[in-house]
């Protein structure tokens, strides 16, 4: 369990097999009777409870149905959490067999509310399956937890049917990775392949202090608000070769070449999806000598949704058995 991640959100998964066929289990956290009540549904729900928005979708069958998002906040309380995501769910109109969820935050032992929040106060001390009835009136069903950058990673690995390792960097409100193998997730630190938000990158001519404290941290280059404050409006777009946060991306995904020597690079979440115009000089940077341990043909790309997490989490929580 990722209770340590500062600023990702907190995972529990279920058993399984990859959408490559290779088996392995993600740990499912029990109901109070050590046991789930089943949803009658085939409709699988995902919620995606961001740092600013709420995100939604709904699959059948493995097929998205829709998606949506609530209006934006700010520091919400839990009445404004629950009315948010109502909001993202107006599009609901039939029973739902399972829920995926992801939360901003430190989940407590028994993975049933969350104890630290730094973006989402709202959701300190609620539990999570209240939450989910409070908002769309939904009881008998757990609610699956799922950490954002792993569902999105899921959501890819599903989508793209990508060989060999992705590795996706969700780039929003705070900074996150996963790691795939065919379809089979990388963990180093609970359901982590490493916090990489906290990495020290240190720019030449650019100091920053991360949320976490931790001086160079990524997510003081990377994270929505520092680059709110750098760029203002729209700070995607501005992006540009040479500023800091470009920089700090580069050596960030140099670093990951070395440790994990993915053969796909993918940029998600809401910044990330919109740094196409730097996709061709930033590999071009990447490559510019990179270590001789890194894959040769690696690929980097980014994603194209900004619903890739909500998706994500509702595969997991509707897979009995994840065998494309």
């Amino acid at each position: 369990m990722m209770h340590g991640r500062i600023a990702g959100k907190s995972v529990v998964i279920q058993h399984g097999s990859t959408p490559c066929g290779a088996s392995w289990k993600w740990q499912r956290d029990p109901g109070p009777c050590g046991q789930y009540s089943a949803g009658v549904s085939d409709i699988s729900l995902g919620i995606d409870i961001g740092g600013t928005t709420v995100k939604t979708g709904a699959l059948r069958e493995g097929e998205v149905l829709w998606t949506s998002r609530s209006a934006r906040y700010s520091r919400p309380t839990s009445e404004q959490l629950i009315e948010a995501i109502r909001q993202a769910c107006e599009k609901l109109s039939d029973p739902v067999g399972q829920v995926g969820l992801c939360v901003p935050g430190i989940l407590d032992e028994g993975k049933r509310q969350v104890i630290v929040s730094t973006n989402v106060p709202g959701l300190v001390g609620v539990p999570l399956s209240q939450l989910v009835s409070g908002a769309i009136g939904l009881t008998g069903v757990m609610p699956v937890v799922v950490n954002d950058a792993n569902a999105t990673g899921y959501d890819i690995c599903s989508t793209r049917e990508l060989a060999g390792r992705l590795l996706t960097i969700a780039l929003g409100t705070g900074v996150g990775a996963s790691v795939f193998d065919n379809g089979k997730p990388l963990f180093v630190d609970g359901e982590s392949p490493g916090h990489i938000g906290q990495v020290d990158v240190s720019i030449e001519g650019s100091r920053v202090t991360g949320p976490d404290g931790g001086r160079g941290g990524l997510e003081g280059y990377l994270g929505t608000g520092a680059l709110r404050a750098r760029y203002g409006p729209d700070a995607s777009s501005k992006i540009r070769p040479g500023h800091a946060p470009f920089r700090a991306l580069v050596r960030i995904i140099r670093i990951c070449h070395a440790i994990y020597r993915p053969g796909h690079v993918c940029l998600a979440g809401g910044t990330g999806i919109r740094l196409g115009h730097l996709m061709e000089p930033m590999k071009k940077a990447v490559d510019s000598g990179l270590t001789n341990i890194a894959r040769k043909d690696w690929t980097l790309f980014v994603a194209e949704s900004d619903f890739h997490a909500a998706v994500g989490a509702a595969r997991i929580a509707a897979s009995g058995s994840w065998v494309r």
